[in-house]
């Protein structure tokens, strides 16, 4: 119990700290150790095999550690990129961005933990409202608009999985009053008395609710201007993160379904939408002229892999979250060196930007390594997750998905590269760096330490989960996956 509550409030107190400390060079420090704190926490979990409880309504279960993992190393990473990055914008006041970022790892942490409806509502919502603050950071027209627009959009997302989570608990309580209602381990108990049709309602607002907040499509309009806007570290704490709590969300909602005999009507929604997200990340990929909205795109398409993991079941289950982790170390290395690259060029459009091999040459190799991690190739683990998704439709005979899927695949990987290669490769332009660099010359730049260690080590994670699974790690993803009906 003591375990979890400090692993909640810990970061509250950090985030207090932060706000109250006025030396703007010294207070990202503060991430550093209550990220090492939370990490080493999770970690214990992890070696001791326990699953603690606060409460009630907070426990740890097989698919919230899994989760909760993601994000412990996740957000480890991004604290020691932040401090290298906010060394280097210490023009501009961090208080609120730190404060922000710790109060961020308190709210996700909530929501993996959370097994009780109302709560796991109330933490995402708290997810929004801490990272808000974060997309307007550079503080000028176009951040500020992609803030209201993400605001906005993810509110109405939030509103409507509330709505969702109403009938949820008039179906649990349609054949009389119980005790704890919107309580996960009750609702699993006693799922034979849900109404059906209400039921089928809250699968229907949750998954639209809880799909905007995934960046699903066609819910996913916020994505563009917000990962487009926002610092990279930001997208990608939004792209690995929030997206793998919102996830989650969606994954608990479809134990509910399995357990009440309705993974039946779930499942080809999961599936539909899926599909409709890859289909339209690969439309806007194409032609796509702003790296950083190519790496929203990638996002909405892996969140429908997930989702059509989900929808196709059994082995594609634990594929899905295989393809979790996968997709959350592969983001960081794009979106933390398109950052870098950002920040020295201070363009996004690709057509300004060319010889980031010659110029910045360790962001350079990390950004297209990145490139070929996120399109599954080989041997990185994004191919290992993808190819057992296909292998499951393959098995059930869903040769239109299959077919879609590779499809879809191909269209993004043109895409893509086309926008990598051309960054990348060729002489890089001679009035090129446009601001905030020393010269405009063509000699190779040496960037600092760290802001390309958090991507060096996030890509060679994803490489070992393409050519090895640990025991440990592949009998937990076993297990989460049964919680649906999944299997290995």
């Amino acid at each position: 119990m003591i375990a979890l509550l400090l692993l909640i409030t810990i970061p509250i107190l950090g985030a207090g700290i932060a706000f109250a400390l006025r030396n703007n060079k010294k207070r990202p420090w503060i991430l550093v150790p209550v990220a090492i704190f939370h990490t080493a926490m999770v970690s214990w979990f992890w070696l001791s095999d326990s699953f603690p409880t606060l409460g009630p309504w907070l426990l740890l279960d097989s698919m919230g550690k899994i989760v909760l993992g993601l994000i412990s190393v996740l957000f480890l990473g991004a604290s020691l990129y932040a401090v290298g990055y906010l060394r280097q914008r210490s023009e501009r006041n961090n208080r609120i961005f730190v404060a922000s970022l710790l109060f961020f790892l308190s709210a996700v942490t909530v929501v993996t933990l959370s097994h009780h409806f109302g709560l796991l509502w109330v933490s995402l919502e708290a997810t929004t409202l801490a990272s808000a603050p974060l997309l307007y950071f550079n503080h000028n027209q176009r951040s500020l608009e992609a803030t209201w627009k993400y605001l906005i959009i993810c509110s109405v997302g939030i509103a409507l999985a509330l709505l969702g989570t109403f009938f949820l608990a008039v179906s649990e309580t349609a054949a009389g009053p119980v005790e704890n209602p919107l309580f996960l381990p009750t609702m699993l108990h006693h799922s034979s008395s849900f109404s059906v049709p209400w039921l089928r309602a809250s699968f229907i607002f949750l998954l639209v609710g809880y799909g905007t907040k995934m960046g699903l499509a066609p819910m996913h309009t916020w994505k563009p201007d917000a990962y487009g806007e926002a610092p990279g570290l930001v997208g990608f704490l939004l792209s690995g993160v929030l997206t793998s709590c919102a996830f989650l969300a969606l994954f608990r909602v479809l134990q509910v379904c399995q357990a009440a005999q309705q993974a039946d009507f779930a499942r080809p929604l999961f599936i539909l939408i899926g599909l409709l997200s890859m289909g339209v990340a690969a439309v806007f990929m194409v032609g796509q002229q702003d790296y950083k909205r190519m790496l929203a795109y990638s996002s909405v398409e892996h969140m429908g892999i997930l989702t059509l993991g989900l929808g196709l079941g059994g082995l594609a289950i634990y594929g899905a979250l295989l393809h979790l982790l996968s997709n959350g170390l592969a983001k960081g290395v794009l979106f933390l060196t398109a950052g870098n690259i950002h920040r020295h060029y201070g363009s996004k459009s690709v057509s300004s930007i060319q010889g980031v091999f010659r110029r910045l040459p360790v962001s350079g190799v990390l950004f297209m390594a990145g490139f070929i991690a996120i399109t599954g190739s080989p041997p990185f683990g994004i191919f290992v997750s993808e190819f057992t998704i296909l292998r499951s439709a393959m098995s059930d005979g869903r040769w239109t998905v299959v077919a879609l899927f590779l499809g879809f695949l191909a269209l993004i990987f043109v895409g893509m590269g086309r926008i990598v290669l051309s960054m990348t490769l060729g002489e890089p332009a001679g009035n090129q760096p446009q601001r905030g660099v020393e010269g405009a010359t063509r000699a190779p730049v040496i960037e600092p330490w760290l802001t390309i260690l958090t991507p060096c080590l996030l890509l060679v994670s994803v490489f070992l989960l393409g050519i090895y699974i640990p025991s440990w790690l592949d009998r937990s993803l076993q297990v989460a996956a049964a919680l649906v009906g999944g299997h290995r």
